[in-house]
């Protein structure tokens, strides 16, 4: 993962020119950060480096404490932040379905990656700057849904894409019939049932055990678990390109609605540039830690790496274009969203933005760059989630 000594030159290089320093405010303010990850992994190591960034940002007036795996498990996080439990934190959108309908909606898309003719090592970078942008610019409703909820959105993250990770060899559509997948969420449990599979709800926790014991066949997951959760011990098969997407559903950096309007214009404009930086330091190292362990496991004399059957992309395309369609379906009957398909038609011009905009991008530091001038630097502080 690229560290603190390469995004650093982007930050602060650049400070002059958005004037981040010109008139901070006197005293330092500690905002708790929150994420359910533990200490050590991607996500907490790109929090700790955030926190450096902010109080550099902001002149030492605005400074950050990382909980990680500490303070609030992710099931509180969402709660937790409204309550002023925690200042800010990562937030996964999908445990709050009902709260950020407009938001859920968009994360519930990461398939369409699939179409949009993206790179596999890069879908999950377009598509946490797609949703960055979409939120701050494009849909007002998913602002006001934060704002009810006491916060607001300071950017995305994402990973990279799902695969199969198995116990047999899963390549075609006669092996798919009555395999017993874990889904981590709604597309992916549509898909399994539509290839002829059976989709199991199993948490990431008890992913190992399930694999182990013959509970689940295989997971739809990112190679990333494969070293997180020590997948790599009891996995045997992989089957790359399927089913695809991504877990969108990261709010990077939440921030308590309290809390951002109690701070300066320019420490708002320090934590949204260090929420740029947090944004693509986590996106990118969740990606490139699941490029090394799928190159690691392509070396290995322990587990075997598929391509998938002409047969099986074929189908799994063909539901991609019709899950799209019900997708709107769903969140215009259960949650009352109108203007369902305006919305993802609109989202999906974004995406396919995005997906040119990261395929020349080599680092964090580039990707943050990227960040900041597509979407990050479009949010106005002085109005943002305050009307």
């Amino acid at each position: 993962m690229s560290g603190i000594r390469t995004t650093k030159t982007f930050l602060l290089g650049s400070l002059a020119a958005t004037s981040i320093l010109s008139s901070v405010s006197v005293g330092a303010e500690t905002l708790k950060y929150t994420t359910g990850y533990p200490p050590n992994t991607t996500a907490a190591i790109a929090a700790e480096d955030y926190a450096s960034y902010l109080d550099e940002l902001s002149g030492g007036s605005l400074t950050a404490k990382v909980y990680a795996g500490s303070l609030l498990s992710f099931a509180e996080t969402p709660s937790g932040i409204a309550h002023g439990m925690a200042d800010s934190g990562l937030l996964f959108l999908s445990y709050s379905l009902a709260e950020f309908p407009y938001s859920n909606m968009v994360a519930e898309l990461t398939m369409m990656l699939e179409t949009t003719g993206v790179s596999p090592e890069k879908a999950g970078l377009a598509y946490a700057g797609a949703m960055s942008e979409f939120i701050f610019s494009d849909c007002p409703e998913c602002t006001e849904e934060f704002v009810e909820q006491n916060q607001v959105f300071l950017g995305g993250a994402s990973s990279p894409p799902y695969w199969l990770l198995c116990t047999t060899p899963v390549t075609d559509m006669d092996d798919m019939q009555g395999k017993r997948l874990r889904a981590g969420g709604a597309q992916w449990s549509r898909w399994a049932e539509a290839m002829g599979a059976t989709p199991i709800s199993v948490s990431a926790a008890e992913t190992y055990e399930a694999l182990s014991q013959g509970v689940i066949d295989c997971t739809m997951i990112v190679t990333t678990d494969l070293s997180v959760w020590k997948l790599d011990e009891v996995v045997t098969d992989i089957t790359v390109q399927v089913p695809g997407g991504v877990y969108g559903g990261s709010a990077i950096n939440n921030t308590n609605l309290d809390v951002w309007k109690k701070l300066s214009v320019d420490q708002r404009k320090a934590l949204v540039k260090a929420s740029a930086m947090l944004s693509a330091e986590a996106t990118w190292g969740y990606v490139q830690e699941g490029l090394n362990n799928l190159e690691a496991a392509r070396s290995s004399e322990d587990i075997q790496v598929h391509e998938p059957s002409d047969a099986l992309v074929k189908r799994s395309i063909e539901f991609i274009a019709n899950d799209i369609e019900a997708v709107a379906a769903n969140y215009e009957e259960r949650f009352g969203i109108e203007n369902a398909h305006e919305r993802i038609s609109g989202f999906r011009e974004v995406l396919n933005r995005w997906s040119d905009l990261v395929e020349d991008v080599d680092d964090a530091d580039e990707l943050a760059e990227l960040y900041w001038r597509e979407a990050f630097s479009k949010i106005d502080v002085e109005r943002y989630g305050l009307e």
